[in-house]
């Protein structure tokens, strides 16, 4: 059965006993049932991020600091900093948590998280970015404007609904490097060795920024909550030592 955290403004699965010492963040459009598995015999929170699962849509085009300033609220009404584990969207959130709020967490397990652009998969086409540009100059309507990025934007902004388009196009434009620079906690990175999502490239880049250990795991692709479960129990329980 969920429960609900931060005065009922986020809702979320609890494993073990109270009082958690793992939150779990997940990736975008997946919910927290993707740390059923991972977070067997943890005391833990697996959330559902505002626009995911059970937890309501936020009421704004929110960026990763303000899906952050909400899990912070869970995080400091427990009686010790948990240690968090991010995942993709998740460790987007997890990056600013841990540097916007640094008392609050213990330890950070970021897996598979977009936060560091190494490689350009090809500028827009000419078309959109004409689009774009009269858009932008109040020639081509918002509609138009909205029709164009239905086409040319990503499954993830296409498959999203209106409410969530914005927040996607924002997180996507995001840079992290200050994030990136105020972790203070100890930071702990697993990754799988193919994943296209967040190419292994970004993780290399960030241990090397962070000083962060880095566990690759060969075949695992993205979606490490299920084909890392290992590497990542092994990480948290570092953490939790």
């Amino acid at each position: 059965m969920l429960s609900t955290f931060a005065d009922g403004r986020i809702f979320g699965q609890t494993y073990g006993s109270a009082p958690a010492r793992v939150v779990a963040l997940h990736g975008w459009a997946r919910t927290h049932t993707d740390f059923e598995q991972l977070l067997a015999g943890f005391d833990a929170i697996a959330l559902d991020l505002p626009g995911h699962g059970a937890t309501p849509e936020p009421p704004s085009d929110w960026g990763s600091p303000q899906y952050a300033a909400l899990v912070a609220d869970v995080v400091r009404a427990l009686p010790e900093p948990p240690v968090v584990v991010g995942h993709s969207l998740g460790g987007r959130v997890g990056v600013h948590l841990a540097a916007s709020y640094p008392d609050a967490v213990r330890g950070l397990v970021l897996t598979g998280a977009p936060l560091i652009r190494v490689a350009t998969k090809g500028k827009p086409k000419a078309s959109y970015r004409m689009v774009r540009a009269l858009n932008r100059r109040g020639v081509i309507s918002d509609a138009r404007m909205e029709a164009a990025r239905l086409k040319h934007n990503a499954p993830e902004y296409r498959n999203a609904s209106p409410g969530m388009r914005p927040v996607w196009a924002r997180l996507v434009a995001e840079n992290y490097d200050d994030a990136i620079a105020g972790i203070r906690c100890p930071l702990r990175l697993v990754w799988g060795d193919d994943d296209t999502a967040a190419p292994l490239a970004g993780a290399q880049e960030l241990a090397g920024r962070t000083g962060a250990s880095l566990s690759v795991v060969p075949g695992a692709g993205h979606m490490t909550p299920f084909t890392a479960p290992d590497a990542l129990r092994a990480a948290l329980e570092e953490l939790l030592a």
